[in-house]
């Protein structure tokens, strides 16, 4: 297992489509599910999607564990939103996006169908936290990061101050 670079916004790989996942049993793909896993426990984070690590594949993995609750890690390969209800506003961030939080609106409940680590339907219904989570990652699959859910003010206000306080960051950094 590795942890991988994560590719922050505006990197292209975050703008595109992921590709689906034609064979689950690749010993490849095995691998890059352990090094996504590692990543986003070391970032840390509850949600990457593979694209986040440079890579245009169908794949996310999600943890929502906690000191209080031990949950499975969740391997969804090809995942897609089958159903939505209900719509919520909460805060989220982003591993690809540091240090910034947004407002955004999300279904309620959702129901995502996919393939497990080994290549098995899975369905999983959600509400909470772990809808959001589902829909964030599989945002990234379709290109989409949180400015784009944001409406065209909002969105170039936000990427504005984001891209400056990258700026002055990389100017710290030299």
């Amino acid at each position: 297992m590795a942890v991988r670079e994560i590719r922050t916004f505006p990197a292209d790989v975050l703008k595109h489509k992921a590709k689906p996942v034609k064979t689950v049993d690749d010993e490849g793909l095995q691998q890059l599910i352990d090094d996504m896993i590692e990543t986003m426990h070391d970032a840390p984070g509850i949600g990457l999607a593979a694209p986040q690590v440079g890579v245009s594949k169908r794949l996310i993995v999600l943890d929502l564990s906690s000191k209080d609750a031990e949950i499975p890690v969740i391997v969804l390969i090809n995942p897609e939103i089958v159903e939505a209800d209900g719509l919520i506003e909460s805060e989220e961030g982003c591993l690809s996006i540091p240090e910034c939080v947004v407002t955004v609106n999300r279904a309620e409940r959702v129901k995502v169908r996919g393939l497990d680590r080994e290549g098995k339907e899975t369905e999983i219904e959600a509400d909470g936290l772990l809808a959001r989570a589902l829909q964030h990652e599989i945002d990234h699959l379709d290109g989409l990061v949180l400015f784009d859910r944001l409406n065209s003010v909002k969105r170039e206000f936000v990427k504005k101050r984001y891209l400056k306080a990258l700026k002055r960051a990389e100017r710290k950094g030299d």
